[in-house]
């Protein structure tokens, strides 16, 4: 940014230094990126290159370049974000409205700008970009002479950026209100606005950017105070402006020819003001250093009009007719060459009198009604302006917010008072339900406490019941045994040559039939008193019980050609059981895998040693269990049971035993197994955890 060196180029501050371009960008970037975070706030990484690239074009005079390689590379860009596609239109509305100088076709980018705001994805993104948007819309309009459209979205930028804290907002709209106030002419004002916008500013992304904004603000300050004849405090924050710059130069090795333009334009400035305190070598001094700084090529040649027309000025006042008049002639070229309306004037007001002084009055006449032409239209201009009283202005807008926000606040309040009626509405309605459901789980309450009144009385029963089976089932057990063993013991006798074949088969069937029925009687036995029988247990060695339980069994198995092979612990471990007990669930295992493995397979037994268990697995071969008998095969009396592979019997109660007996030494028994594919079954029984009496 550059400072201002007169109410007639306010709004016009990029066209006072070409290359200065690529500050107002910077500008651009502060906005869009103060405060940004990383998520959706951001540009994406494909556009970064394109942004920095289009800078560079715009700051080195090649914007019509730039604008051309910004719409190109735009269209091949995949997926752009939202804040891309916001500055593609920032970059457009700078193009436009300060270097082509049509306000009113920027203005349609700004627009755009405001409705792609709208479309933010987080609250802090739509407050810059929003913000920024207005400020734009507010400029154009300000430059089409539409102040209430101005001032409106200034306000609204302003408020939108205050409500959320937004430094950088709250800088920018006093900035915008200095330049408002300074071209009214209201220069204390200009002063307060001004200082609002230094205390404001925060750093940017764009160090550059701020610092040039900075320094502009100072040298605006000091401008309005020397249009309110106040020499000294001008003199002071021009000296400030320019300490300023120095303290700030090596920040910007790069930099320094535009760090230059700006100390140029300042001694400008400050050389008007020594000119009212009467030191005019000091003056001429600084005007010659500003028009030699400015005058070059590519720089701030405007500026250099206006220093140029300051020393003329000085001229004039001294007398120095011919020197004016040579610098005259080589100014008007300059002012055919860059446009500049103040200087403009000034340079005819200058040779009208120079031709006064030389009594060619008809030139100096024709001179004259040129400069009151133009200050005629800068008067309308400004007169324009100041019919649109900004602080007036200010305070229709602040109230026309507040009516909104009181508006706003009353509908707030009318929907809480709905909701408050709603909620009371449903609240009554849950109290009546709750009263309700509560009667009715009273109700319920009383039915369900009878139905478990009857069903302990049923449980009783059945208890009642299943005692009175179970003795009725040992009675008849018991008394069955004696016969069937007598008659078993008859068969035993009856083995003699004298019988025939066919009595001798009769004979055998009847004897098998008296074991099998025999050993179904000792089942139903077994399990009747398993409930019932007291566990005597003791420290029994593990390893020598399944041992021996193998050996009995292998003659067993030895009739259908099988084989065990038995695998015991390293280390015997001592297990407080019924030996008993034990015995014949590993005789239950092992018997079901000779019974149910195929003739010469192996069936391997194993006792390990683990942490707080010993576990016992009798793996088979044989034909499995499948998996719709699974859940079945423990239940007593189980539709599980099947034949053996030598079409031995099972009546279904082994395992079922078998089960009740680990369980009450508080173990654990379970099995692998799939159809066709043989069967492991574990028990895992638990170390000594109490010491037997007597021990």
């Amino acid at each position: 940014m550059f400072p201002v060196k007169s109410p007639l180029t306010f709004y016009k501050w990029c066209r006072l230094f070409k290359r200065g371009v690529v500050f107002v960008l910077g500008w651009l970037l502060i906005n869009s990126c103060h405060q940004k975070k990383e998520n959706t706030l951001a540009y994406s990484n494909a556009f970064k290159p394109i942004f920095n690239k289009v800078t560079d074009l715009y700051g080195t005079d090649h914007a019509d370049k730039g604008i051309l390689y910004l719409d190109s590379a735009f269209r091949h860009l995949s997926n752009p974000n939202l804040n891309d596609k916001f500055r593609v239109l920032g970059f457009h509305f700078i193009y436009w409205k300060n270097l082509k100088g049509n306000p009113r076709k920027a203005l349609l980018y700004a627009d755009t700008m405001l409705e792609i705001a709208k479309q933010s994805e987080t609250q802090e993104q739509y407050i810059a970009n929003y913000v920024e948007a207005n400020f734009f819309m507010g400029d154009a309009y300000f430059d089409m002479q539409q102040y209430n459209d101005a001032y409106k979205h200034y306000f609204v930028g302003y408020v939108t950026g205050k409500n959320e804290l937004n430094s950088r907002a709250l800088s920018d709209y006093a900035y915008r209100m200095g330049m408002i106030s300074y071209k009214m002419v209201n220069y204390p004002l200009a002063v307060k606005y001004f200082k609002e916008s230094f205390k404001f500013s925060v750093p940017g992304d764009n160090e550059l950017s701020n610092f040039y904004r900075q320094q502009e603000v100072l040298d605006n300050i000091g401008l309005s105070f020397k249009h309110s004849n106040q020499p000294d405090s001008a003199i002071l924050y021009f000296d400030k402006t320019l300490r300023y710059i120095n303290n700030n130069a090596l920040r910007f090795p790069n930099r320094l020819n535009m760090l230059e333009v700006a100390r140029g334009v300042v001694y400008g400035n400050k050389a008007e003001v020594l000119i009212t305190k009467g030191s005019y070598d000091s003056a001429v001094a600084l005007l010659k250093k500003s028009i030699a700084i400015n005058l070059k090529k590519g720089n701030e040649n405007q500026d250099a009009e206006l220093a140029e027309i300051k020393l003329a000025n000085i001229y004039f006042d001294h007398k120095q007719n011919d020197t004016l008049y040579r610098l005259l002639s080589v100014l008007r070229p300059q002012l055919d060459s860059v446009k500049n309306d103040k200087a403009e004037a000034d340079w005819n007001r200058l040779m009208s009198g120079y031709y006064f002084r030389k009594s060619d009055f008809r030139r100096a006449i024709f001179y004259l009604q040129a400069y009151n032409r133009l200050k005629d239209q800068e008067a309308k201009k400004l007169d324009l302006l100041k019919e649109s009283d900004v602080n007036q202005q200010i305070i229709n807008f602040e109230k026309e917010y507040q009516i909104n926000s009181l508006q706003t606040e009353s509908k707030q309040q009318r929907l809480y008072l709905y909701l408050a009626l709603l909620s009371a509405i449903m609240a009554v309605a849950i109290i009546l339900l709750v009263y309700r459901n509560w009667r009715r789980s009273k109700k319920d309450l009383e039915m369900v406490n009878q139905l478990n009144n009857q069903i302990s009385k049923n449980l009783e029963e059945l208890q009642t019941g299943s005692l009175e089976k179970d003795r009725i089932l040992r009675t008849v057990a018991h008394d069955l045994r004696n016969p069937l063993g007598g008659i078993a013991s008859l068969t035993t006798v009856m083995d003699d040559d004298e019988y025939t074949s066919e009595q001798r088969e009769l004979i055998s069937l009847i004897r098998e039939t008296s074991k099998n029925s025999l050993e179904l009687i000792n089942e139903l036995l077994e399990v009747t008193n398993n409930g019932s029988t007291v566990i005597n247990k003791e420290l029994v060695d593990i390893n020598t019980l399944i041992s021996n339980s193998v050996e009995l069994l292998r003659f067993k198995a030895a009739e259908k050609g099988q084989q065990i092979a038995l695998e015991l612990m390293v280390v015997p471990v001592e297990l407080f059981i019924s030996r008993e007990k034990i015995w014949r669930v590993a005789g239950n295992l092992i018997s079901n895998a000779i019974k149910f493995s195929p003739s010469k397979s192996e069936i391997r037994v194993t006792v390990t040693n683990q942490d707080s268990a010993v576990v016992i697995s009798v793996n088979d071969p044989g034909i499995g269990i499948p998996e719709n008998l699974q859940d079945k095969v423990f239940n007593m009396f189980t539709e599980a049971k099947r034949t053996g592979t030598s079409g031995e019997k099972s009546f279904g109660l082994g395992l079922s035993i078998s089960k009740q007996i680990i369980e009450s030494h508080g173990g654990s028994i379970w099995f692998e197994s799939k159809k066709g594919m043989g069967t492991s079954f574990y028990v895992s029984l638990p170390k000594q955890q109490e010491t037997p009496i007597g021990l």
